[in-house]
């Protein structure tokens, strides 16, 4: 049993009045010392905090969108999620490797909406026409950054970003070549003629895609978009008809 802290006080106060009890005096510095320490309360160490994937692929993709690779640091990443700089290399690998696993998790879960849409055995215009729309309507979402993770990601970059900005470039390419694919489908079904440049028109109707993000960043509302879209539908080459059987 330790003594009160009283009793070394005293202690304390009758040995410093006596020169020659330094040998005594240390032991009761040193009681005290122990005394503290058993008076603080014991701190338990927690384990590292367990972070379910796909919440951690939500909130970096969140932040990427806001701020832009570049803007986002690791600590932003970590802080976010409430983890640890070990925690995040050995879920994810880097930030390099964590902004890819965001942006396939962020496409995944918008593109199955709209692939299906564009996929589906509604007219081509038709289908292109409601395509177009849902990303105007993901490009002005009220509790979600403006414009899209994708459409101008990285679109400047340090060169040590090179490899990330390649790898955006690439996922751009690809929804075009999407689109490219349906419209080639629209040539063997009679809708479009068949010396379109489906190419061109996919890399046309990409440009709108990309202009819309931009401009919906810049304040664009939902309206707007929709009759850049309208416009952007005049330049159709082909049948202009709805699965209501009307054409324009």
């Amino acid at each position: 049993m330790f003594a009160s802290l009283w009793d070394i006080d005293h202690s304390v106060d009758k040995l410093n009045s006596d020169p020659y009890n330094k040998s005594e005096r240390r032991s009761v510095n040193i009681l005290i010392g122990i005394t503290i320490l058993m008076d603080e309360p014991v701190r338990k160490r927690g384990r590292p905090r367990v972070l379910d994937r796909d919440v951690g692929l939500d909130i970096a993709a969140r932040l990427f969108w806001e701020r832009g690779y570049e803007g986002t640091s690791t600590a932003d990443l970590t802080k976010a999620m409430g983890i640890n700089p070990p925690t995040l290399y050995s879920t994810f690998g880097s930030k390099e490797e964590l902004y890819r696993q965001a942006l396939d998790f962020s496409i995944a879960r918008e593109n199955s909406r709209r692939s299906e849409i564009l996929q589906s055995n509604l007219p081509v215009y038709e289908a292109l026409s409601r395509y177009l729309y849902d990303i105007a309507d993901g490009d002005t979402q009220p509790d979600k950054p403006r414009g899209c993770l994708v459409s101008t990601a990285v679109l400047q970059h340090a060169e040590e970003n090179a490899s990330v900005a390649r790898m955006t470039a690439a996922l751009r390419e690809a929804s075009m070549q999407v689109l490219k694919s349906r419209f080639d489908r629209a040539i063997t079904e009679g809708e479009l003629p068949a010396e379109t440049d489906t190419d061109t028109l996919a890399r046309f109707y990409g440009a709108i895609i990309q202009g819309m993000s931009a401009q919906a960043c810049d304040g664009a509302c939902n309206a707007l978009l929709k009759r850049l879209i309208d416009i952007a539908l005049t330049a159709w080459p082909g049948m202009r008809q709805t699965s209501t059987g009307n054409s324009d």
